[in-house]
């Protein structure tokens, strides 16, 4: 396989174009991208530069691709690296700095000449920045271990971005004008795929055997976003917050010692799981309430797109053991019932579903009655086994034949939680097999071990957690330490607090970020079209309660260091400023829909107001109702975010009818 560049020079000649010169191997060809043109040029070997241009001053350490917003088109570079581990003779990165290079060279990334550039650059920096992306320069971090085996021999000549898995190649996007080139071959070497995921190894020694336990997790770039912007399924059968997690355990059979460093593997083992959205459409509609309002839609076309879905993960992964750990009773069960409707309709001999009400089995903290789920997902865990390659004879001992789809709401807590379960009890059975351990013995018997696993798993909770809903995963006690702490229920509480603020009020831009650098929007080239991307188009009324808000709760502040002349003249002033304050919260939770950070790229607009067949918990946050209202313009049917923001672009409108469609197409 075709390794990338992994340390480039930037010369920038003046207005005219930016060239990247290898350090390593010296004389090997340059490629220079002209401002004017936006033109790709691959030079001959050993090309010197032009004595006109400066060197740029920092290293680049790959590039990431390119994007056009309103008046420029940009390269955005690798400025840093933070190396995380050694993988079977091959270096792990975590990107850790970029830099946007305008092509335009009458436009400044610091100093944008119009606020709408400006607004797009940041969403861009700040996704780049918020996510955590990992690559290599020399093995495909895109695709399973298995996977990377099955297809060996197809492989060799080919390029890093050829071969690696469309749906985690993340910045595909951007590399498109790379890669959509004649000369798309060559420019190879430049071509960096990296992945939106966690990574994480651990080294421990086991009766002499040196082990070493990897974590990896691949976020799809398809319907990515946020916990409340991005939910169910789309038409094309691609799923929220779709994740692969691969455990990997390399073992070797007799360490030489533990300062020695060759690796010489006797067996390489995987175990492969995925999560993703209940695959139907259905969504959460924030209204500045704890729990937003549930959405349900019951399409003609849900059976064909669940089939659809579960068509292409038997293709890629194999049978599989639909796990659904959504609550039965309450807020959730609308969801779970949508899913079984459609799943009994779906006939897959490869496909089985098994239903775990979690948080009755678990309740009063009896977290070890996550056992039940295994004793019945056993036989299936048996029969789909996992992926050994016996190394010295260079022969699969055994493939995985399948997979355990695990989900819950939000396919984070309670899905971390049965996944390690699950990835521990394979662990077992792999480290009896390789014979690290006997058949009487347990992962609980060796302490370094299991305390390796359990912080690698709470991490990568934590960090799939914090991509999708904006805060750490909860429960992760249970996952550190094997048992449910008060300590950790309070943490879990400040979390959920955490998710709410951010959920509600912050959510919108990072959402506009994921649609913009996956190329789910793309901006047309006029800044003006597009001012109502940082306009503020809601009625004077609803501007403007927020600051009657915080003018109240200043004056009442104020009140307390007020000299008391007469007590009933306080109790009137604090009667007359928390009424105020009152009525101002009730009039901004009538209206919450007005006050949630929405996406303004593509708008879930045709969600908010479905009103076909399905179910609806309620319709909170739309205004107040009656003449009275509707004579004072309280309804919420004016101007605001509830008629419909609409935005010039070619976007992939994100409504019921036609989820995911539109001019620009993720390929």
């Amino acid at each position: 396989m075709k390794p990338v560049y992994q340390r480039l020079n930037l010369f920038i000649d003046g207005q005219d174009a930016y060239t990247f010169v290898p350090v390593e191997p010296i004389g090997a060809q340059s490629l220079t991208i002209h401002r004017a043109t936006g033109d790709i040029v691959l030079n001959a070997p050993n090309t010197p530069v032009h004595s006109t241009a400066s060197r740029y001053g920092k290293t680049i350490y790959g590039i990431l691709g390119m994007i056009s917003l309103a008046l420029s088109e940009y390269v955005i570079v690798m400025t840093g690296r933070e190396h995380r581990a050694r993988l079977m003779s091959h270096d792990i990165y975590r990107a850790a700095d970029f830099d946007i290079l305008p092509l335009n060279p009458n436009v400044s990334v610091q100093n944008p000449p119009h606020p709408v550039e400006g607004h797009l650059l940041a969403l861009v920096r700040s996704h780049l920045l918020g996510g955590h992306f990992l690559f290599s320069y020399g093995w495909d971090l895109s695709r399973r271990l298995q996977a990377q085996w099955q297809d060996r021999d197809n492989e060799k000549r080919k390029a890093l971005w050829e071969v690696a898995d469309d749906r985690f190649f993340w910045n595909k996007f951007l590399q498109s004008r790379l890669t959509d080139t004649d000369i798309a071959h060559d420019l190879s070497p430049y071509i960096l795929p990296i992945i939106y995921g966690t990574f994480d190894m651990r080294t421990v020694y086991i009766h002499g055997h040196r082990i070493q336990l990897c974590l990896i997790s691949r976020r799809s770039r398809y319907r990515a976003g946020t916990r409340y912007f991005r939910r169910g399924i789309d038409h094309e059968g691609h799923v929220a917050n779709f994740n692969e997690t691969e455990q990997i355990l390399l073992v070797v059979e007799k360490a030489a010692g533990r300062l020695s460093f060759v690796e010489n593997l006797t067996h390489k083992l995987s175990f492969t799981q995925i999560r993703g959205s209940v695959p139907v459409f259905w969504a959460e509609v924030n209204t500045l309430r704890y729990k937003p309002d549930l959405q349900v839609m019951d399409l003609q076309e849900t059976v064909d797109t669940i089939k659809l879905h579960l068509r292409d993960q038997v293709s890629q992964y194999g049978s599989q053991s639909l796990i659904n750990l959504v609550n039965q009773k309450g807020y959730e069960q609308p969801v779970k019932e949508a899913y079984e409707r459609a799943i009994s309709k779906v006939e897959f001999p490869d496909v089985k579903y098994q239903y775990f009400d979690f948080h009755n089995e678990c309740k009063h903290m009896r977290w070890d009655r996550i056992s039940v789920l295994i004793e019945k997902m056993q036989e299936d865990l048996v029969q789909q086994g996992y992926f050994h390659l016996d190394t010295a004879q260079d022969k699969a001992v055994r493939v995985q034949t399948g997979v355990m789809r695990t989900n819950c709401m939000d396919n984070l807590d309670r899905t971390n939680v049965v996944q390690a379960a699950l990835a521990k009890w394979t662990l077992n059975q792999q480290l009896k097999a390789t014979g690290v351990m006997s058949d009487n013995e347990e992962l609980d018997d060796f302490e370094t071990l299991t305390r390796g696993f359990r912080e690698m798993w709470a991490d990568h909770a934590d960090l799939i957690s914090k991509a999708y809903a904006g805060s750490g995963a909860l429960k992760t006690d249970f996952t550190r330490t094997n048992k449910r702490t008060k300590i950790g229920a309070l943490q879990d509480g400040y979390k959920s607090v955490m998710r709410y603020i951010k959920n509600n009020h912050f959510d919108g831009a990072r959402q506009d970020g994921f649609d913009l650098v996956t190329g789910a929007w793309t901006p047309q080239k006029n800044p003006v079209t597009a001012s109502s991307l940082i306009a503020d188009t809601r009625p004077l009324t609803i501007r403007s309660v927020p600051y009657i808000l915080s003018f109240a709760l200043f004056m009442i502040c104020a009140g307390l260091t007020l000299p008391r002349t007469s007590d009933y003249s306080l109790l009137y002033y604090f009667m007359l400023w928390f009424v105020i304050a009152s009525l101002a919260i009730i009039f901004m939770m009538g209206h919450g829909i007005e006050y949630v950070s929405w996406p303004r790229l593509v708008p879930p607009t045709d969600i908010i107001h479905y009103n076909g067949p399905g179910f609806r918990s309620a319709h909170n946050g739309k205004g107040f109702t009656g003449p009275l209202a509707q004579k004072l313009d309280l309804s919420g049917q004016s101007n605001g975010f509830a008629a419909g923001l609409l935005l010039n672009g070619r976007k992939r409108a994100l409504t019921v009818s036609g989820m995911e469609e539109g001019k620009k197409r993720v390929d």
